[in-house]
């Protein structure tokens, strides 16, 4: 299979879940049209993370992110996007209480900014929900490993699955595909764990941190364009200094601005129009 995108196809969870065992799935996160619009040009998924809150609203942890927000942010992104699945992830204390509560949430993520698919946090205690949804409707996305919205229970972003910890894991995994999820994401994992959940299960797996074995790999597009401060994760590589780049311009603009050469005559419009 080809790794060029098909510009002609809209890629739906079908299609990710065929891509397992073939050609690497590349996915990014996107929060705004004009991010979307880029990514959706070299991608085959799009995440609207919840990362976000992080991102661009400044929270200290994705736990204070709001189905407001997602929604806000899956719409933007949604208009920006032609031919890449669309995944937004259902943000902390939308889905926990019952497979009911998660369709509710589920059934407005999707109708209110026209995404394909949800992502959602969680193995064995999340499967029962993850094939309620998946039977009316709804592909889901797992999540395991280091996940986000439970940081405060897992004691930090620290590397999980090491140890007898990593059967606990294996496990996780490999209930979500049972369930139905089309694919699973690894997050933080050693790499041979990576790679053993990747050949044991039938769904494909997205890595973020989770070593090259996984059928895919996602990034937080900030972070791989180093837009996002000094933050460096070990798993992500950097692409771009586009934060230094935009640090520059800005600090040129200012000094143009107190040094009184922007505005210059070519910025600013005359009384009258000159008559030829």
């Amino acid at each position: 299979m080809s790794a060029t995108p098909d510009r002609q196809h809209r890629m739906t969870p079908s299609d990710i879940l065929a891509r397992k065992g073939q050609a690497p799935i590349a996915c990014l996160t996107a929060y705004t049209t004009p991010m979307a619009r880029l990514v959706d040009a070299h991608c085959d998924l799009v995440l609207v993370g919840d990362s976000l809150g992080m991102v661009l609203h400044g929270l200290p942890s994705t736990v204070g992110v709001t189905m407001e927000m997602m929604i806000l942010h899956g719409k933007a992104v949604a208009r920006g996007i032609e031919r890449a699945c669309l995944v937004v992830d259902m943000p902390f204390g939308s889905y926990e209480e019952s497979p009911q509560q998660a369709m509710h949430n589920a059934a407005r993520l999707m109708s209110e900014t026209g995404c394909q698919a949800v992502k959602l946090e969680g193995g064995l205690h999340m499967a029962e929900t993850v094939a309620f949804l998946v039977a009316r409707g709804i592909p889901v996305m797992g999540h395991v490993g280091l996940t986000p919205q439970a940081v405060n229970t897992l004691g930090g972003y620290k590397v999980q699955g090491r140890g007898e910890d990593g059967a606990r894991i294996e496990a996780e995994a490999a209930a979500l595909a049972e369930a139905g999820a089309f694919a699973v994401v690894l997050e933080k994992l050693p790499q041979s764990l990576g790679a053993r959940i990747t050949g044991a299960i039938p769904v494909p797996t997205i890595g973020i941190g989770a070593g090259p074995e996984c059928d895919g790999q996602v990034l937080v597009v900030d972070d791989m364009l180093g837009l996002f401060g000094d933050f460096r994760p070990k798993f992500v590589r950097r692409y771009a200094e586009l934060g230094d780049s935009a640090s520059d311009a800005i600090a040129a603009y200012a000094e143009d601005v107190r040094a009184r050469r922007f505005p210059g005559p070519e910025h600013v419009f005359a009384d009258q129009v000159a008559r030829k």
